[in-house]
């Protein structure tokens, strides 16, 4: 049982219901009417399933069920109300016009973007670090795990359409989800990413933009868009599209919170001149493209937490984001 709300929680009462088989036998232990439960904490219900040794022959039933209700209170003399603010409500407090932070996004209306060096979008999901990219106009949020999983190679049979489905996608849709706890899977939202072409050397972010929405896919984890890595860098100038980001890369990567420190980053956007490159992104600051079926390249899971949770913490490396609810 975990308190995922804001307020301590006192157990006013347990019931249990009766045993529907005479020879099954249930008893509880563990909790107590009267327990405290607070806020971010959890206990452990025992649930104890036995033959009852009072019963002398088999029964025709060997099926039983058990019904355990908990009914918690607010603790007496714990102040405030539950939390009514929601992440994307917490996250867009934060906005900012300057440095580090999360910023209105230009091209996307009702969307915010974390931008900068080193944003406090830090987030704790599953037990890990990751970052938050975006909020979205849905009250979504958008994250992305900090570190990769492992060099990858995006579709083996060197296709670049993601919904072939690509090596990629049913690694991450399958086994890399089915990894994750079962809290991080209940907290996670299916939705639609785009995945349309995009030209090499772009200069229009805005009409790349509308290049990636031309396709669509839904489910549940992917990669970010080319255009999200750019539109993360502050330094727009000169950082602003693909052209300008690879024309000043030693500027660029010292502006943008997702270049890696090393190596190369798979986007889930494909190239359009071709049917077997993706594009990529890499540590020198550039913006590049691999083969599908090349393996050098790192994955940085990307997904979208569902609307209804509640944030603690201040976002940074030290005291990052917490889902409470």
């Amino acid at each position: 049982v975990e308190n995922r709300g804001t307020l301590n929680a006192t157990l006013e009462k347990i019931t249990l219901t009766e045993s529907n088989n005479p020879a099954i036998k249930f008893t509880s232990s563990g909790l107590e009417e009267g327990s405290e439960l607070n806020a971010g904490e959890n206990a452990t219900l025992t649930v104890k399933v036995e033959y009852d040794n009072n019963v002398t022959s088999q029964p025709e039933s060997t099926e039983g069920t058990f019904t355990v209700t908990l009914d918690y209170s607010q603790k007496e003399g714990t102040s405030g109300t539950p939390n009514t603010e929601t992440a994307a409500d917490k996250l867009i407090a934060t906005e900012t016009t300057t440095g580090d932070g999360l910023y209105a996004d230009d091209y996307e209306s009702g969307r915010y973007i974390y931008k900068g060096a080193n944003p406090n979008n830090y987030i704790t999901f599953n037990d890990e670090t990751w970052r938050i990219m975006s909020v979205e106009s849905d009250g979504t949020l958008k994250i992305i795990r900090d570190t990769s999983i492992g060099n990858i190679a995006w579709d083996t049979s060197n296709s670049n359409n993601w919904t072939r489905p690509a090596t990629l996608n049913i690694y991450l849709n399958n086994d890399y989800y089915n990894s994750l706890s079962s809290k991080a899977k209940s907290l996670i939202q299916t939705h639609t990413w785009s995945i349309g072409l995009v030209t090499i050397n772009n200069s229009d972010l805005a009409a790349q933009i509308e290049s990636e929405k031309s396709a669509t896919w839904t489910g549940n984890i992917g990669l970010m868009t080319l255009s999200e890595f750019l539109r993360s860098n502050t330094n727009i100038e000169q950082c602003g599209n693909y052209s300008l980001n690879n024309t000043n890369k030693d500027t660029c990567k010292t502006t943008n919170y997702i270049v890696p420190t090393s190596g190369y980053l798979w986007t889930v956007s494909p190239r359009a001149s071709t049917t077997n490159s993706v594009l990529d992104v890499n540590s020198y600051g550039n913006v590049g493209s691999l083969y599908a079926l090349n393996d050098i390249s790192g994955v940085l899971p990307v997904l979208y937490l569902t609307s209804n949770i509640h944030l603690d913490g201040e976002g940074t490396s030290t005291d990052p984001y917490k889902i409470v609810s």
